[in-house]
Order: C-alpha cells, then structure tokens, then sequence
C-alpha cells in the first residue's frame, strides 16, 4: 500500500513550503527517485541549511534579558507527523526553544528547569539524537520532545540538565519498577506503558508509538470468560506465528531468501498502522499521512473482531495494538466517530460509521473496560513476560529472536542502518522515509528471559497506606551489656534474652526480672551463633569446629559434637522437619536430623552439600512438599540444594564481595541478598539474575525478614534499615549502636526487635506491629548464623 505524506520546511518566517513524497510500505520498495526530485530535494535542502545555519537566537523573548546563556544549538521540536526546526538556548534557570517558523502559538517555548520532572534520552529514525522532557501538569508547557544534529549535542544538553542544581528529577529506576510491578504494586498496563518509554516509544512520534499486545482472542462469545485459557492469545509468540498455516508458508519464502533475512514485510508498529487505529479521533493526521485523503472504506478500522482475524491470516498483516485499547479513562473514544466525518461507504452501501464491537461489549466504555480488566487478570499476569521478551526482550533479535519467528526487516533495528554514513541527501532522505513508515523495533531492554510476576500478586495503588507500610515504632526498651566483646548472635525465648559472643560466653537475661539468669563459657574460642532448638535446648555453633547443645533450664551442656573441619559460622533450624542445618568456614552444609537426642547428633546426619567458598549464610525454601536449602559465600555466591534428591537446583554469583546476608522474599521466587561492601540484590531464582540492586550509605553486617516483603539491615556503623521490598522503598534508619550491628532478631509473638552488635550490647525494641501483604505469609522456623539473624517465628 502506497502513502504520501507531507514534509514542513520553513523558509523565511511566516513562508512554508510543503513537500509531498511518497514511500512503500514494502521494506524492499526503490529507494530511488526521477530526475526532477533529486533536483527539487537538493534545492530545498539547500535552502533550508543556508536558513538553519544563519540563524541565531533571539533573546528578546526571555523572560529576563540578562540571562547568561550557557548553551546554544540547533535543534527541532517534534510532534506527530511534524518537525519543527529551530534554536535551543539553556539558561542556569531555564530551557527556552525558538522555532524558525511562526506556526507554534507562541514564538518562543519556554520551560523552567525548575518544573522539570522527568527526563528521557530518546531514538529518533534510529540516531540516538532524541530528548524528551515532562514538567509539572498544570504549567504552559508541560512537554516538549527534542532531537538534535548528533548524540554528542543531545548527550551535551542532557548532562548540563542533569547537574543542574535548579533541575529536580523524579527517579524511578527500571530494576525498581520491574521489582514492583513483580509484587503486584504497578499494574501490567502501567508497566507497558513505562517499558515502552524506556525504549523510546512516544504518543508524540508516531514512528515509535508505544505498542501493546493483542490480549484476547475470542470476539464471537456473548460473554467474555477469563477463567478459560482459550479466551488469550498465546503470549508466547508473535502475531505473525499464531497461525501455524500462515507461519509455514512465511517460512518457506524467509528459507529461500538471500541475507540479510527477514520473516515479516510488515512490522507490528508503524504510523499507518496506529493512525488506523486512531482515524476517527486524530483525523488530521490522517490527512496529512496520506496526502489529504482517508484510506479506502473497505480498508479502514471497522470491525475488531474483522481486524484482529485479519491480523492472523493476511500475509501481510501483523499489527499488534497502542494503548488506547486498554486506557479507561479515555472511554474508547477512539472507536466513535465523534466527529461525524464522512468516511465513505463500504461495498455492501453502508456508511463507515463507528467500529464494530464484538458481542461482550455494548459500548466502547464496557470494550475498553473489559480488556482492561483482561490485561490484568491472572492469566495474562502469569504470561505476560513472555510477550516482554519478543517486543523489549531478549527474543528480540539474534538467534533468539530467528528461533521464535520473530525476525522483521533488517532497517527496523537500532544499529542496522548508519545515518550518518550517508552522505547523498536524496539517499539519505529515501532511508529516512523508509524507516519512519514502515515501522521501528523498540529498544531493546533486557538481553536475559524477564522475570514472572508473583502468582498472588493484585495490581494495587503504588502508595504506603495502600499496601499497609509504615515504619515501625522502636522505642527501645532495654539494654543488655553482659559480654566482655563483641556480641555474635542474639534471640529470644519466652521472656528470656539468649546471646553468644566473640569470649565464648553464652549468657541468659530475663526481661521480666531485669538480671542475668545463666552465664557459661562453653569454649575458648568464639561463639558464632546460636539457635533454639527446643524448649530449654540452644544450640550454639563455635570457631573451634563444633556445636554445644546447652540447656538453659538446668544449666548445662548436654552434649557437644564435631560439626566441622573449620570454624561454624551459621545455623538453621527447621522447625517443621525439626532439622538443624550448620554452615562453615570449610564450605560444607551440613543437615543433621537427631538434634536433642543425647549423643545421636552426629548419627543424625542427613547430608551435606560442598561449596568452594566460606559459608557465611544460610536460608531455605519450601516449593509445595520440596525443601531447597540455600547457601551464600564469602566468595558472593548462592547455591540453591535440592534436600530430597541432594542435587545442585541452581547457581548464580550475586555478588563481588562476602555476603552477610539471604532470605526468601514473596513468593520464594526471588531471593534478595546483602553483601559487606554494601550492596542489597533481588535476584530471580527463575531466571537467575539480578532484578534489583541498591548501594547503601554504607557497608552491611546483617539482614532480618519480617513477613514476605520487609527487611530489616543491620549496618557496620550501627544503623538500623527498615526496608519494604514491595514497594521497593525504604522506610526508616536510626542510630542504634556504637558499631557493626552483628545480628537481627524479630520475635513476632512480643512485636520486639532485639538487636546485637560489636559495641558488646544487646537492645530490646518495641515494638515491631505486625506488617502483612496479600502475598504474605507466616513461617515457624528459627535460623541464626555467624553475624545474621533471620526471622525465627515470622
């Protein structure tokens, strides 16, 4: 299908000259001119470089003529279908752009760098030239969308911005939103939308318009079922591989063709493709696409279950949608020819009116409602990333994407054409015009599989008092100094305070009549840790190899066993399996089953699991009836072990440096992991990789899980963190120790956080109040290893 569309090129102020060029939809179209057109767009090029060159910026129109102009260059203004060529000047306190030609409402656009809120380099024809820029809502210009003469000017404007103390950004890094719309708090429609602006997709460029999936597939039934999976489209695949008959045929042509390759002839995004989409609310655009003319009435949108059929049987057809199909507050008014607009007539007589809705929507407010409500139902929520992965993902080109039928036409791909390497106008102008209508890739995102979303998670408001966090009031309570050095490990039991130390001293406090119970020393070396793991027995691991199974009753050691051939440095006990699991400075896991039987410790050993760095934490995972056992290195490594069949599930290097912290967060899917060096990771157990990081102020000596989505952090200048990891946002830090907090308690049954540290203390807080999420959910197991506490009855 052939499309004209106009080019604006302004000449002197208040002159425009229009120039109509016509282009092929068709990726293998000429891509030469006639005689006379290369004339007639040498000379217009001429003319309009001489132009551009000249002109200067005019300060008359500055808000205060004494501005200090500290940057000056050519730029243009784009808006769909429209480039706007002109000068930017930046001042210390604002932006200002004057375009050559007159057609803008003012003469000059200005906005304060002050109410700047958001910032985006963008892909503009494939160059990264393009800068976006969103002020606050209410102002004159709330928007403005630049593209510059080279990267190194855009990078220039960008970087002076950025430093500028006048500027202040809303940050929200991908890794954050990915975290988040993982755990339920952004919906699936507001991270497409964010994803597609990531990858330099903009309602403003309709060459790079953002792209949302066909979701159902069913628009015959009276009622719309989303319990049934035949209802989807088959996220998996693109729309050109939904039919199988179509693909065969599809295949056989990409087979014989020479390289480089391509499967489709059309792309999913293109200006013609979302402009048929959105004719009757931008008809202008239209107009001016198609060189005054609409398409053919037979051709246009008037019927969706007629275009999403066509979608999956034309040869040529595989357009995916734009996000006016799933925006609610726009009411579907995209599909009302509000305008009344005379479209022509079809070939049966009747007049193209509104677009045909399928039989379970009345209106296009219940149409845009109910796929709405698709898009966020659970099963697209559980396949969703598949489609991420052929649009922004890692399917997206390569050999990956040539496996997954997803291959388009090689000028679609950042990289594939070198603009700047063309030096002929007209040639440069034909490429140009090819890769704006038919269709750009986005930008890829992710080079590795995108995550899942949690299986319970529900798209909720991204604010505190929606999701129930606030930070927890920590008075605290009281404080235990009865170590001659630094306090390793301290739990609670009852109203009884029970810690180990670097003297090898382990000590009982009782809350309740404020003095020292019990004070042994078990050995001569360091204690490491210490959990419970009966009613009166604690189990103390220590640097000289073994565990001591110490009755604070009766006060005395029932028994002590080699647990070692290095120092222990972490325990673990299962409460459930009433399974005690040791981690040591020689690599080696071990499970040992008869705990609390007197001198069957060692008999009871279950297995253990090799490691080539030190042990320094442990943590598990149940998965329905499956017990995985998880262990971290000082080598910033994490081993997740099947317990039943004693094999090696996974193995992932989170980190540089040792680290001092792991537990499981939501839905045991993910794991989040605190390093010496500072460093706090989120790393995807399906995957394998990193999903989210963040550098702390300082270095970390410690981590506590409260529920399934709140941490606590222990830092090595005695600061407290609370952070909730479904949010992603952290919500308090006090001072609570002189030095290195060395370990985190939480008792959930007294709402206390007890905390230990190197200045020889032990503090009691109250009090934690119970946090809870949709994704929640309680565990009873006790685990404490060298300077980390986790949970225990949480």
């Amino acid at each position: 299908m052939n499309k004209s569309r106009f080019s604006m090129l302004v000449l002197e102020p208040g002159e425009i000259y229009f120039e109509d060029f016509s282009c092929s939809m068709s990726p293998q179209a000429s891509l030469t001119t006639s005689e006379t057109r290369t004339e007639h767009n040498s000379m217009v090029a001429t003319i309009l470089h001489s132009r551009y060159m000249r002109m200067v910026f005019d300060p008359v129109m500055m808000e205060d003529f004494t501005e200090e102009i500290i940057c000056e260059l050519q730029a243009e203004k784009i808006s769909p279908l429209v480039r706007h060529q002109g000068k930017l000047a930046l001042t210390p306190t604002t932006l200002y752009f004057q375009p050559f030609s007159n057609i803008e409402s003012t003469p000059i656009l200005k906005l304060k760098l002050g109410d700047m809120r958001k910032m985006y380099k963008r892909r503009f024809l494939l160059r990264q030239v393009g800068l976006e820029i969103y002020g606050e809502e209410d102002m004159a210009l709330s928007h403005i969308y630049l593209t510059f003469s080279s990267e190194d000017d855009r990078d220039k404007v960008y970087k002076m911005l950025e430093e500028s103390p006048n500027v202040q950004l809303e940050r929200v890094h991908m890794e954050e939103m990915t975290l988040q719309w993982q755990n339920g708090i952004v919906s699936n429609y507001d991270y497409l939308l964010y994803l597609n602006c990531l990858a330099d997709r903009s309602k403003n460029d309709l060459t790079q318009y953002p792209v949302f999936p066909w979701i159902i597939a069913d628009y015959t039934s009276k009622k719309l079922d989303l319990n049934k999976a035949e209802s989807f489209r088959d996220l998996s695949k693109p729309m050109g591989a939904l039919n199988p008959d179509r693909l065969e045929k599809l295949m056989e042509r990409y087979n014989e063709m020479n390289e480089p390759k391509f499967l489709y002839g059309s792309h999913y995004s293109a200006p013609g493709l979302v402009l048929f989409y959105l004719v009757r609310k931008y008809p202008r655009y239209m107009l001016c696409l198609q060189n005054g003319k609409f398409d053919h009435p037979d051709r246009m949108f008037n019927s969706v279950r007629d275009v999403y059929n066509n979608c999956l049987k034309n040869m040529s057809d595989f357009k995916e949608l734009v996000p006016e199909f799933y925006d609610t507050s726009a009411k579907g008014d995209f599909l009302v020819n509000n305008f009344e607009i005379d479209f022509g007539e079809r070939y049966d007589g009747s007049k193209v009116r509104d677009v045909a809705l399928p039989p379970w929507a009345r209106t296009p407010e219940e149409f845009v409602s109910n796929l709405r409500e698709a898009l966020e139902c659970d099963y697209v929520s559980r396949h969703l990333h598949l489609w991420i992965d052929l649009i922004f993902g890692y399917k997206q080109r390569g050999e990956e994407a040539a496996i997954s039928h997803n291959v388009f036409h090689h000028v679609c791909y950042e990289g594939s054409v070198d603009l700047e390497c063309v030096y002929d106008m007209n040639d440069r102008h034909a490429l140009e015009v090819q890769i704006m209508e038919f269709g750009q890739v986005p930008k890829q995102l992710f080079t590795k599989p995108h995550v899942k979303r949690a299986a319970q998670a529900v798209p909720r408001p991204f604010n505190q008092q929606d999701t129930g966090m606030r930070p927890a009031s920590l008075e605290c309570v009281d404080i235990i100094r009865l170590h001659k050095e630094a306090v390793t490990c301290a739990i609670r039991q009852s109203s009884r305070i029970i810690s180990v130390g670097r003297d090898g001293t382990l000590k009982v406090y009782d809350l309740a009549q404020g003095k020292q119970m019990r004070s042994v020393v078990l050995c001569s070396t360091p204690l490491s840790s210490c959990v419970m793991v009966d009613e009166h027995i604690v189990a103390a691991g220590s640097w000289d190899n073994e565990i001591y199974l110490y009755n604070v009753e009766y006060g005395r050691v029932v028994e002590s066993f080699r647990a070692h051939d290095d120092s222990v440095s972490c325990l673990l006990w299962l409460t459930e399996d009433r399974l005690l699991i040791s981690g040591g400075w020689d690599g080696v896991v071990r499970v040992w089953g008869n705990v609390g039987k007197t001198g069957q410790a060692l008999r009871g050993l279950k297995t253990e699991f090799d490691h080539d760095g030190k042990i320094t934490a442990i943590t598990y995972r149940r998965r329905r009836s499956e017990l995985d056992v998880i262990a971290g290195t000082g080598d910033g490594e994490v081993f997740v072990w099947d317990f039943a069949s004693k094999t090696l599930r996974s193995k992932v290097r989170a980190h540089s440096a040792p680290l001092c912290g792991l537990a499981e967060v939501l839905s045991g899917d993910s794991l989040v992991t605190a390093a010496e060096d500072g460093e706090l990771k989120v790393t995807d157990l399906g995957v394998l990789h990193t999903v989210y990081h963040k550098r702390m102020e300082g270095a970390l000596a410690s981590l506590c899980r409260q529920g399934s989505g709140t941490l606590w952090l222990g830092g090595a200048d005695g600061a407290l963190l609370q952070w909730d990891m479904i949010t992603v946002t952290r919500l308090d830090r006090l001072k609570a120790h002189d030095d290195s907090i060395t370990c985190i308690y939480l008792d959930a049954a007294s709402s206390t956080l007890i905390t230990a540290s190197n200045d020889k203390s032990v503090k009691v807080r109250w009090s934690i109040e119970r946090i809870e999420h949709a994704s929640g959910k309680e565990d009873n197991d006790n685990m404490c290893y060298a300077s980390i506490m986790y949970d225990i009855y949480v």
